[in-house]
């Protein structure tokens, strides 16, 4: 397990694309890419119900996560990616998959070499072999849904290729929009942190902009909390 914060950040400015930044993940990387002096594309499903996320430094666009095509024209000439896209109105599996293989063709053909993605903390290990979402009496619906994270993860090893440096970022159970900011994380390598399983979407969002501008970890389940 490690120490992490975002001190050792990079001062050379990317362009980076934001799938899904109309969501809390979304709009927190955002503001902590701009706040670093990066350039960011934005992209929602309805720009016209996002333009408060317009500003210096950002440019808003329509967007399909789960289409190859549209993440190859937004991605070309970006230095990375983040998708934290998600859809609650079709089923977990349907829905990362297709876009884990929009992201993996997209980004390969428009030349993007650094892919993040947001997992689910039931899927990490509580001991070898064992996940969160394996233990008895876990709800049905969401070992349902966390099957879709893991069929993403299982998609990406499989499919992305050596140009593709993917990492699935993943929060503990308890991911807080309204927690303060600390300014630093601790990070894990597929099993779940000690501690109270908690981050503020701020934080999250340092991990993640810390993983684009100096990548430390690759091609795993990236566990990380307070």
């Amino acid at each position: 397990m490690d120490n992490d914060s975002s001190e050792n950040s990079s001062n050379s400015a990317k362009n980076i694309v934001v799938f899904g930044a109309g969501g809390r993940v979304g709009r927190a990387a955002v503001a902590e890419a701009v706040s670093r002096g990066h350039r960011v594309t934005a992209v929602v499903r309805d720009p016209a119900a996002y333009h408060d996320l317009e500003g210096a430094g950002v440019t808003l666009v329509r967007g399909d996560a789960t289409d190859a095509a549209s993440v190859a024209a937004l991605a070309m000439g970006h230095d990375a990616a983040l998708n934290a896209a998600v859809r609650l109105d079709v089923p977990s599996v349907d829905f990362f998959t297709t876009a884990a293989k929009a992201m993996v063709a997209g980004l390969t053909e428009a030349g993007v070499g650094r892919l993040l993605t947001l997992g689910i903390a039931t899927t990490l290990e509580t001991a070898p072999g064992v996940r969160l979402m394996d233990a008895a009496g876990f709800p049905e619906q969401y070992r349902t849904f966390s099957q879709g994270h893991v069929a993403e993860f299982e998609l990406l090893t499989a499919e992305a290729g050596p140009g593709l440096d993917w990492l699935m970022v993943v929060p503990p159970m308890d991911l807080n929009a309204e927690a303060e900011r600390t300014g630093g994380y601790r990070t894990a390598v597929g099993t779940v942190i000690d501690g109270a399983g908690r981050i503020a979407h701020a934080d999250l969002a340092l991990a993640l902009l810390d993983e684009i501008e100096r990548p430390r970890h690759s091609r795993v389940q990236l566990a990380v909390s307070v």
